[in-house]
């Protein structure tokens, strides 16, 4: 199995494209990656000078840096939409969250524009979950599931039960499997001083097979990190299933299971998150 599929980005924060004093900082907490936000968290007056930081923030990154970084554009039905690409084209720019994601034609257009970007794709809206098969397939490097926008498009309470979000969790998640993506990246925890809540929404999320969380909050980073890490009893169970298939490939047998190759799939993916 590719490095990149066992050891995929887990969390990814967000931080203002007017806030370049946060961009460093954002890089020191330790999450994956940062998400350089041109879009919900800046005002339409804000937007062009917002696009100049971000750009000219790149354009003076270490390469080490900008490998971390994500920028947020605005979506395809919003007049900045083009500016962002133009913007974008002429820094160097590792990869970028397409938000509102409802087609596999704006996938394809912001390839085409950013050639050398990875596309990540937000997905939102019912159209979006209803098209995720198309824009997965398309050639995004991975799904987003925006969980708030989307409840807000379908007038949905998610503020005490989340259950209603499944169906769309499911088919986000089914639709990267199939289209040979990393697991999809779970929504944001807007309660910030809640870490029960955050590690909650994380293992809900986990359930229906996402492996990655999106941040508002640098204090959001570590405990996500922690919960993603195997324990030490999946750890030793790990290192006893890859013994006992070394010593009897095909033919094992482990506290009484089978060790078939899924079993040592899954102890190999254990082992990496930990090295993670």
């Amino acid at each position: 199995m590719p490095a990149e599929m066992l050891l995929p980005a887990r969390t990814y924060l967000f931080v203002p494209g007017t806030r370049p004093e946060r961009f460093v900082k954002a890089l020191a907490s330790g999450a994956d990656r940062v998400v350089l936000d041109l879009e919900d968290a800046v005002a339409p007056d804000d937007k062009a000078n917002a696009r100049s930081t971000i750009t000219t923030w790149l354009q003076g990154a270490t390469p080490a840096e900008r490998s971390r970084i994500v920028v947020r554009i605005n979506d395809a039905g919003t007049p900045w939409f083009a500016a962002d690409l133009a913007a974008l084209n002429d820094a160097p720019t590792t990869a970028v969250l397409l938000p509102k994601a409802e087609s596999a034609a704006q996938v394809a257009e912001t390839q085409a524009a950013l050639p050398d970007a990875g596309i990540l794709a937000l997905i939102e809206s019912a159209r979006g979950v209803s098209e995720v098969d198309h824009i997965a397939a398309a050639g995004a490097q991975r799904l987003v599931f925006g969980t708030l926008d989307f409840a807000l498009d379908l007038d949905m309470d998610i503020s005490t039960d989340a259950s209603g979000l499944g169906y769309a969790a499911s088919r986000i998640a089914i639709a990267s499997r199939l289209a040979g993506l990393s697991a999809p990246v779970a929504g944001v925890t807007p309660q910030l001083d809640d870490e029960e809540r955050l590690l909650s929404d994380l293992a809900d999320a986990r359930r229906f097979g996402f492996g990655a969380k999106l941040c508002i909050h640098p204090r959001q980073v570590q405990p996500i990190h922690a919960a993603l890490h195997p324990g030490a009893q999946a750890l030793d169970w790990a290192q006893r299933v890859l013994i006992a298939d070394a010593a009897s490939p095909g033919a094992a047998r482990l506290d009484g299971r089978m060790i078939d190759r899924p079993v040592v799939l899954q102890a190999q993916r254990t082992l990496a998150l930990a090295r993670n």
